[in-house]
């Protein structure tokens, strides 16, 4: 696993972005582990979460977009630390884009804020987590209604590795839908893997039961 991926289950553990436990998605599921990306809260945090992303973005997309969007509302601070982090990190200077949840009727008036979709562009997406594909669904006819684009993948920052709607991972099956590349700056299994019954500051994230949990969870969850 790249020294990268390592260092960012870490900062998620730092930033109580992923914890273990009892919990609830979304979708309805109960889960012994969760991630919410509401945590990253400073602007170190934030600095350091879109060099992760860029990392990511550019190990596995290259730089061959012209626009990175982030569905609103999560999407927008991952879109603008992320597109910093790009120009900084790999001399990559795109446009960020997102959508509003209103569209707004005066001033800077429209769907989206941030650069525009033109004719002819390459959008690159950008996401916290994708368990159920929701926004991706609602916003991927945002982007498309913007003219003749391209839709060149999406990055996110973990893959649950869950059944979305059928057998098939979520990911694996908006991926079929749309016709696009998704990737995750790390995966549940690479979590487990790097931190399961091995100390992290002195103490163990992901213990036995901790670990049967999980191995319970994807029995009833997992993508086959």
């Amino acid at each position: 696993m790249e020294q990268y991926k390592k260092e960012f289950i870490e900062f998620m553990i730092d930033c109580q972005v992923l914890k273990f436990g009892d919990f609830v998605t979304k979708s309805g599921r109960k889960t012994p582990f969760f991630v919410n990306t509401g945590y990253y809260r400073t602007g170190s945090q934030l600095k350091k979460l879109g060099e992760y992303y860029a990392k990511a973005i550019h190990e596995s997309f290259g730089s061959d977009f012209d626009v990175l969007f982030g569905p609103a509302y999560k999407g927008i601070p991952l879109s603008v630390t992320t597109a910093i982090a790009l120009s900084d990190e790999f001399d990559t200077d795109v446009r960020y884009c997102s959508n509003r949840k209103e569209v707004k009727d005066h001033g800077d008036v429209g769907i989206l804020l941030g650069g525009p979709i033109n004719d002819g562009d390459r959008v690159m997406m950008i996401e916290d987590v994708t368990t159920s594909g929701k926004s991706i669904n609602e916003t991927m006819p945002i982007i498309q209604a913007q003219g003749n684009v391209t839709v060149t993948g999406l990055c996110v920052s973990v893959d649950r590795m869950e059944r979305g709607t059928g057998e098939k991972s979520a990911i694996a099956e908006l991926e079929e839908k749309f016709g696009i590349r998704i990737r995750a700056i790390v995966t549940m299994q690479e979590v487990i893997e790097h931190l399961y019954n091995k100390p992290y500051k002195g103490k163990i994230i992901i213990d036995d039961t901790i670990k049967a949990a999980i191995d319970e969870y994807y029995k009833q969850y997992g993508a086959k």
